[in-house]
């Protein structure tokens, strides 16, 4: 049966990583209903947030498939109870309206937004939540005049987690990289380049 799955995978940052991890969903005909990528707690890595709609068995197929980039560190899949995510909303209000209702300043408040830039001519308004919260706040705000609306894609953080940052502390201690060797054929070549 077809669910709501967060995909995380931590990643190198690597010019084209993202267009080859989209083309894994694309040739599978798998629509991506939420994208972000973000730095982590980590140096260098990277983290996507990655929000599907899919079966149990596709969604491990992906992260299988996912985890075989070069640049891949680890692709792991949640269900919405094993994560705490929440998601942005940005709204254009016409100015005259906040005044003018008391209404739509209750409603606001009810739904925790907060005003982020004041004009004369409209107020923008932001709040975090769900995405049917935020759903449900547009609708609300239709009926006064909602002039625009924009939502940021779902950020995640695993509940049931140390973080992947120990997790890679932990891989290194265990597995510790080999020391690197320098090609002498490379540095010869830089010498007479330099030259």
């Amino acid at each position: 049966m077809k669910q709501e799955y967060t995909i995380t995978v931590y990643t190198e940052n690597q010019i084209g990583l993202v267009n080859r991890i989209a083309i894994i969903f694309s040739r599978r005909k798998i629509n991506i209903e939420s994208l972000n990528i973000s730095l982590t707690e980590s140096q260098n890595v990277h983290r996507f947030t990655i929000v599907v709609m899919e079966t149990e068995d596709v969604v491990k197929k992906l992260c299988k498939q996912i985890e075989k980039q070069v640049e891949v560190l680890k692709a792991y899949y949640n269900t919405n109870d094993e994560i705490v995510w929440q998601e942005m909303g940005l709204f254009k209000v016409p100015a005259d309206i906040i005044a003018a209702k008391v209404p739509v300043e209750r409603l606001l408040r009810e739904y925790g937004a907060k005003a982020v830039v004041i004009r004369n001519d409209y107020i923008v308004f932001e709040t975090t939540g769900h995405r049917e919260e935020i759903e449900k706040l547009i609708k609300a705000l239709e009926p006064f005049g909602l002039i625009e609306f924009v939502r940021s894609a779902r950020i995640a953080i695993i509940k049931n987690s140390k973080g992947f940052h120990d997790k890679l502390k932990e891989f290194e201690k265990s597995e510790p990289a080999e020391e690197l060797i320098e090609n002498e054929f490379l540095n010869q070549q830089e010498e007479v380049f330099s030259m």
